[in-house]
This record gives C-alpha cells, sequence and structure tokens, in this order.
C-alpha cells in the first residue's frame, strides 16, 4: 500500500486533469459560484474550458457567469440546467443551475448583500445532494468575514454544511504524498485546549478511520496523532492535555484495534521515517496542520469534509480578491477538487 510519504512522481508527474481525462465515471456534481467577488466565478469558466468526464452543474447566477467571462475574454455558453442523463462535459458549455441574481457582480469588492446569494447557493447544492439529484458538492471559496458581517453567524463550509446535513463532519485536506485531518477546525488559538476533549477527540478519530476505508478504499488506515503542546507536552511538563485527553483516547481505541501512534511532536511528526508508514495525520488544530500540507501541495490540494451523508470537496485557497476578474487564476485545485469528488463518487458506487 502507498502512504502518504510515498513519492507521486514530482512536478512532471500527471495533472488532475490529465488524470481525469483518463477515466469515464460521469457522475454527476454540483460546483457552487462561492463568493461572486473572489475567484469562484472565474474558476468555473475556466473549468467549463475543459473536457470533464462528469456531468458538472453550476450553481449560480448566470448573468454573473457571462459577465465574468466576457471579462476574461472566454467563450461560454450557458446552459439552463435540465433533467437528462449524465454526459460528458464539453469544452465551452457551462450547465447552470439558476441561483438568484447577485447583488453586486464587481470583481474585487466585497458586498455583505451577497451573503445571501453565497449561503442559498451552498444550502441548496447541499440538499440536493442530500436528496440524491446529485453524486457529490464541490464548492469554491467564500469570504467568512463579509458573511459575518452580513448578520450570519459562519465558520466555514464544513460547520455549515453540516449543520444542513447532519453527521459527524471532520475537515480533511489532501495534497499529492500527504493526508492531514483536524481535531479543531475554525477556533481562535485561545480557544482550542477547551475544545479538544476526551469525547469529541475520540468521534474524530473514529470517522477519520472509517472514512479512510470508505472514501479511500485503505482497509487499514494507520493514524499519526500529533500531541497539542511543543514536544508533545514533553512529559507533562509543557502542558497535560497529551496526559490528561489525547493518550486516554488513543490507548483506549488501539485495544479495539485501530492503528494510531501518538501524541507525537508536531515539530518532527512531518518526516519520511514516520509519513512512510501512514495514511494520514491528525493535527489538533488549523495551523498546525495545514501550514505543513500547504507548503507540499499548495494549488492542488483538496479540502473534503469527512463524516458527512454526502461527499463533499473544496480548494484548498481563498477567494484572491485581487486576482478576480484578471485572468490570473490557477484553476490546479478545484480541478483537484473536482478528481477527488469523482473518485470517491465511484468508490460509493462500486460499494453500494
Amino acid at each position: 500500500m502507498t502512504r502518504i510519504g510515498a513519492s507521486t512522481g514530482g512536478p512532471r508527474g500527471p495533472t488532475p486533469t490529465d488524470r481525469i481525462r483518463s477515466r469515464r465515471i460521469d457522475p454527476r456534481l454540483l460546483l457552487t459560484t462561492g463568493e461572486p467577488a473572489g475567484i469562484g466565478p472565474d474558476l468555473c469558466i475556466q473549468i467549463a474550458q475543459k473536457p470533464l468526464p462528469c456531468d458538472l452543474t453550476v450553481i449560480g447566477d448566470p448573468e454573473l457567469l457571462e459577465a465574468r467571462a466576457a471579462r476574461l475574454g472566454l467563450r461560454l455558453r450557458i446552459k439552463i440546467q435540465d433533467t437528462e442523463a449524465s454526459r460528458e462535459q464539453r469544452p465551452g458549455i457551462l450547465r447552470v443551475w439558476p441561483a438568484a441574481r447577485v447583488a453586486d457582480r464587481t470583481p474585487g469588492r466585497l458586498n455583505p448583500a451577497n451573503a445571501v446569494y453565497v449561503l442559498d447557493t451552498i444550502a441548496a447544492g447541499a440538499r440536493a445532494c442530500l436528496e440524491g439529484r446529485y453524486e457529490a458538492l464541490v464548492t469554491a471559496p467564500v469570504h467568512k468575514g463579509v458573511i459575518n458581517q452580513a448578520g450570519f453567524p459562519f465558520t466555514g463550509h464544513t460547520e455549515y454544511i453540516a449543520g444542513l446535513t447532519g453527521g459527524e463532519p471532520v475537515m480533511l485536506l489532501t495534497a499529492p504524498g500527504l493526508r492531514v485531518a483536524l481535531a479543531t477546525t475554525h477556533l481562535p488559538l485561545a480557544e482550542v485546549s477547551r475544545a479538544i476533549t476526551r469525547e469529541g477527540l475520540e468521534r474524530t478519530v473514529r470517522v477519520l478511520h472509517q472514512e479512510l476505508m470508505d472514501r479511500f478504499g485503505i482497509a487499514e488506515p494507520r493514524i499519526l496523532v500529533c500531541g497539542l503542546n511543543p514536544h508533545a507536552g514533553e512529559g507533562g511538563h509543557l502542558g497535560r492535555e497529551e496526559i490528561e485527553t489525547i493518550e486516554p483516547v488513543l490507548t483506549a481505541l488501539r485495544k479495539e484495534g485501530l492503528h494510531l501512534e501518538g501524541p507525537l511532536p508536531a515539530d518532527t511528526l512531518f518526516l519520511p521515517k514516520y509519513l512512510d508508514h501512514a495514511d494520514a495525520v491528525l493535527a489538533m488544530y488549523h495551523d498546525q496542520g495545514l501550514p505543513v500540507l500547504k507548503h507540499v501541495g499548495f494549488g492542488r490540494a483538496v479540502n473534503i469534509t469527512l463524516g458527512l451523508p454526502i461527499i463533499r470537496t473544496s480548494v484548498d485557497h481563498g477567494t484572491a480578491l485581487d486576482l478576480a476578474g484578471a485572468g490570473q487564476a490557477d484553476a490546479g485545485s478545484l480541478e483537484a477538487a473536482i478528481e477527488a469528488a469523482i473518485e470517491m463518487a465511484a468508490r460509493v458506487k462500486r460499494s453500494s
């Protein structure tokens, strides 16, 4: 079995688009446009220029997409969503599920009035997947700040979609050669320690273990678990969370047969001697594990929400307001997110 630290072929290996083109799977995917002022619409239009082995529908404002395509100088023919059978995505044609018109289509200019549009597209997509009308939801980046500014408490896609669909969400990011899951997600650092409880950590480990088997086809997952404190607490001298919370959970789950190593110091865990023999890393908080993953594969990484009754993938980056409408956005992460959604949808089909 190839572990997460194994070589992935380097920069000359196949791109996400190459890998997508090599298969005919044809699942039905929904793609949201994300924040209208950001690069989400740009990425949707760029993806529409490529042949993809899936029935891809974008949920969003058709006028927003047409205006952005004209600004980018890219051909785009919008086809309003229909109920025909799945077909391969054809270049230059984009199937669109019309959403309400955005209040402001100006690239790079955030407008709180667009928050309802953003949340409505996510909610409609999640419900459509929950109802079985689509097999996966892929999301373009949103701007948390402007959504909160509009009066909606919003910490991220992960938590919002879980609130709509149920389940026990775990955030996982993947890059070539590395998978990193999070025990806590979008929290201020001062709140992280209180958020790591035995019950919550056990739930996260169980979800990660099960989803590595179900969504990635790994028969016996091996998971590395970070400590919370420097040097994993240094035997209690630098914090007691490892002794009082993390280690008891891991010990109990090992007795059930789970392959868990840790708690390990995060500053040395991401070395080949550990990664070469593991399938995933569980970090205790957002900025403990994700800087390493994004250093390894930014622009090719995928954000996956585990523990949901639907498949949801997303890009590894933000709205990039300064690049919106400028023709400089890189669709590599979105291509990888679509590829991941296709692969997971195919695995679900094979196992059903």
